[in-house]
């Protein structure tokens, strides 16, 4: 579980595999030092951008071993697909941060690196828009494999295509026409690509900045009406991933945070809003978690 990402990449990228699940270098974004694990990017239970795709790390993840608070060590799962009976604990314990045991091994299935990869990009659009775009794309039989949204003064609209290079073209042709009807669009080639994805990826566009981070979770229709109406409370810049299902805001400290006026617009919409990023009082004063509703909460409790 402790073996850096990086060594994991590298050691597969020399066998033509990759994990799919894409996990995320949040050390710039967090400003702490070191480097992400595995284990660390099971216990968060963090993917990637090609999520929309080919699934979350926990639907990559087939075994751990752990040890229980009574010093257990449980194994769960294996090497090979289908062999889980009774309890499925790899997916109870992806994503409890810590909580449930400490994590010593883990197993994951890996897929093919793609040949090349493309992005078609659209210039300027407003977050309607370009969530409409996105949903436009991601509807299409084209095989999106990343869809996300920079906004801002020099916004950006963006889907990635990748596998075999005659495919990547074909399809990247035909979501630029399919995108006509929004504007001028362009394509990054395979370093530019993979450079973009590694920027939405990582939330680089918020590294090094003053500022809370927020993660928003919910329907990509309804994130741009909620975005807006933060605006007119806070001065709030925001990155849609999962063609606008992942919402990254940064917000000035200060106050909550923007915690009310953010909850209290996901309380309306459905989804949940996590504190990624904030000053120690503020963490201390706002739960860092989406707030459980009771039958939930009784769930955790039990568990």
């Amino acid at each position: 579980a402790g073996t850096p990402v990086a060594a994991i990449e590298a050691a597969l990228q020399a066998e033509g595999q990759h994990l799919s699940f894409e996990p995320p270098d949040w050390w710039a974004l967090l400003g702490t030092q070191g480097e992400p694990t595995i284990g660390g990017a099971f216990a968060a239970g963090i993917s990637g951008p090609r999520r929309i795709q080919a699934g979350a790390l926990r639907d990559s993840a087939i075994g751990v071993r752990f040890v229980d608070g009574a010093g257990t060590i449980i194994k769960n799962g294996g090497r090979v697909m289908k062999n889980v009976t009774g309890y499925d604990l790899v997916k109870l314990l992806c994503g409890s941060w810590g909580t449930l045991g400490i994590v010593t091994e883990v197993f994951f299935k890996v897929l093919p690196l793609p040949e090349t990869t493309a992005t078609v990009t659209l210039r300027g659009l407003p977050d309607a828009t370009a969530i409409a775009a996105l949903s436009a794309a991601l509807g299409s039989p084209f095989d999106i494999s990343g869809a996300a949204h920079l906004a801002g003064h020099d916004a950006a609209t963006a889907v990635r295509l990748e596998g075999f290079a005659n495919s990547v073209r074909y399809r990247s042709d035909r979501i630029r026409a399919l995108w006509a009807s929004f504007g001028d669009s362009e394509i990054l080639d395979c370093d530019a690509s993979r450079q973009f994805w590694r920027r939405v990826r990582d939330i680089e566009m918020f590294a090094g900045r003053s500022g809370a981070v927020w993660k928003l979770s919910m329907r990509p229709a309804d994130a741009p009406a909620l975005i807006s109406r933060l605006r007119e409370l806070h001065d709030v810049e925001a990155m849609y991933d999962w063609g606008g299902g992942l919402v990254w805001l940064l917000v000035p400290e200060g106050g909550d945070c923007g915690a009310a006026a953010i909850r209290g617009g996901i309380d309306r919409t459905g989804g949940h809003a996590t504190l990624v990023r904030a000053t120690e009082g503020t963490r201390l004063a706002i739960p860092p978690f989406q707030p459980e509703t009771l039958a939930v909460a009784a769930l955790s409790r039990g568990v």
